[in-house]
């Protein structure tokens, strides 16, 4: 478990980060592609699935469910990232909601029989969701990295203290 020096350096780099232009980019995109995917289900993608056979259909609605789980968890990494850099949580708060998310488990899955009668526009959807993923793995890896950098370079408490009874012993040898 990250320590709380640890936590505030991370959310002091995600203060930083998140008021990014890389950040806007990749936040904006990521919630218009939930709002895309919610139309393209509710209306066109609808009508693409009432015509395929027994398993189009059964890939259709795996391949739409596993889209909408990513996009899902992708939304809440995003719009922590942006709770936690705006400072609407307490590092404590942070930490908890950062373990429901599961970035690892939403990628790709398994191919099924029926995959290849998708709809083109399903299709395109999940294949930006796929590189939406693996930019916000990259970034929370890098976020991840950069904050256990300046939490190791953060001074100790502990080190602090030896330094001073250090400091003491020399002044009495002198």
């Amino acid at each position: 478990m990250p320590s709380n020096d640890e936590t505030r350096s991370a959310i002091d780099f995600l203060s930083r980060f998140t008021a990014s232009e890389q950040f806007e980019k990749v936040f904006k995109e990521g919630m218009a592609l939930v709002e895309e995917t919610a139309n393209y289900l509710d209306g066109p993608g609808r009508q693409d699935a009432r015509q395929l056979d027994r398993h189009g259909a059964v890939a259709y609605a795996t391949e739409s469910m596993r889209l909408t789980t990513r996009l899902m968890q992708l939304a809440s990494w995003l719009l922590l990232q942006r709770a936690i850099g705006a400072g609407e949580m307490s590092p404590e708060e942070a930490r908890k909601e950062k373990h429901r998310i599961s970035l690892a488990d939403i990628g790709r899955g398994n191919s099924l029989a029926g995959t290849d009668q998708l709809p083109a526009g399903l299709k395109d959807i999940i294949e930006r969701s796929l590189s939406l993923h693996q930019r916000v793995m990259k970034l929370d890896v890098m976020l991840n990295m950069q904050a256990k950098s300046e939490a190791s370079q953060a001074p100790s408490p502990v080190n602090d203290q030896i330094d001073r009874i250090a400091a003491v012993f020399k002044a009495g040898r002198a």
